[in-house]
């Protein structure tokens, strides 16, 4: 018997370009609010721990970010009932205007207003503002990670920056990027684009295996994987190179502007089986604005190849891989699914 149906969602009620200019403004805000914070702040300061809430702790330099978000939003709310997802708010979300039921939500807005706090803080690396418009919630049924249907992010420079690149992409419409001079104020236009290469050697390539717990695990399926895709050096050069970024948008930042390969975030699965599954995973509003690398021919999904259909909260676990293109997802996908179907046969009791 055929499963039935869902409820199909209603069309946003506004264009994919009202959303974009929108989405924009409300990232250059941020950015702002961040940049102000950041400059009248010791690295001290903005690294204090606040508290934890809505799927993360919470820094001093995350409350810029949020202040401006939550400013934002009241002024949109305004003009029309939304639902917001973003970290550091309940889960749940909130709904502007304040006060008006979910019921009469016409959009659902997810945000994580600083995706890659831990690097921006401490001066080291940009993060990343990431925003995700999908439809409003149904009565039975309420969108995914795959019913993300615009999409923008604005990098969130170092202080000793002087670019700062913006991309965005509507469902079907491809993706587009600008960078933006700091100094000056002039805005150039690019269009972002994936490596090419058939294969992994001389390129960067990684499993995310950012901080003690499970980093073990990851590091030695990521050798396992890459000895089988490759084989064993020919010489003394390193056939693949690791870059850490500790970004879930950084790190699709870096797939779509063709700096990396392949990258994977098991955490979930590895975490579970290690028996640490309450450490920090990648969650939906990390890689909210997956459909940019999509629309910019990056192949993105679960470790099994499926499409990534988390729902839009602030607590749900998100395995994620990322395959420049299909030639490279051809290459690795089969010998990454294998080693992890064995992994967790042999490590889960």
């Amino acid at each position: 018997m055929a499963k039935p149906s869902l409820p199909s969602f209603p069309p946003l009620p506004q264009s994919s370009a009202y959303f974009v200019e929108r989405l924009r403004e409300l990232a250059l805000d941020l950015r702002a609010a961040v940049s102000r914070g950041m400059r009248a702040s010791s690295i001290e300061e903005l690294s204090a721990p606040t508290e934890e809430r809505g799927g993360d702790i919470i820094y001093r330099i995350d409350e810029h970010g949020e202040g401006a978000l939550l400013n934002f939003c009241a002024r949109w709310g305004a003009e029309q009932p939304f639902l917001l997802i973003a970290e550091g708010l309940e889960d749940g979300g909130r709904v502007f205007p304040a006060g008006a039921p979910c019921e009469q939500a016409t959009f659902t807005l997810i945000v994580d207003p600083i995706d890659g706090t831990r690097g921006l803080m401490y001066g080291k690396r940009s993060a990343w503002a990431l925003f995700g418009i999908a439809p409003a919630p149904l009565a039975d049924r309420s969108p995914t990670l795959a019913d993300i249907q615009v999409a923008l992010m604005a990098e969130l420079p170092t202080l000793r920056a002087a670019l700062a690149d913006v991309l965005w992409a509507a469902r079907g419409e491809g993706a587009h990027g600008e960078t933006h001079d700091l100094r000056t104020g002039a805005i150039a236009s690019f269009t972002p684009y994936p490596s090419h290469a058939t294969t992994l050697t001389g390129g960067f390539a990684t499993i995310a295996k950012f901080f003690p717990g499970a980093k073990a695990a990851a590091a030695a399926l990521e050798e396992q994987l890459f000895r089988e895709v490759m084989g064993p050096p020919a010489g003394e050069s390193p056939q693949v190179f690791d870059d850490e970024y500790i970004s879930s948008g950084g790190q699709l930042y870096e797939l779509m502007m063709g700096h990396d390969r392949f990258l994977a975030d098991l955490r979930p699965i590895i975490h579970a089986t290690e028996g640490d599954a309450a450490l920090l995973c990648c969650h939906p509003y990390d890689v909210c604005v997956t459909l940019i690398a999509q629309e910019a021919g990056v192949v993105v999904c679960d470790p099994w190849g499926e499409p990534l259909r988390a729902p839009l909260d602030t607590h749900s676990p998100v395995a994620w891989v990322g395959y420049a293109n299909p030639a490279i997802q051809a290459l690795i996908a089969p010998v990454l699914q294998r080693l992890l179907r064995d992994y967790v046969a042999n490590v889960r009791p």
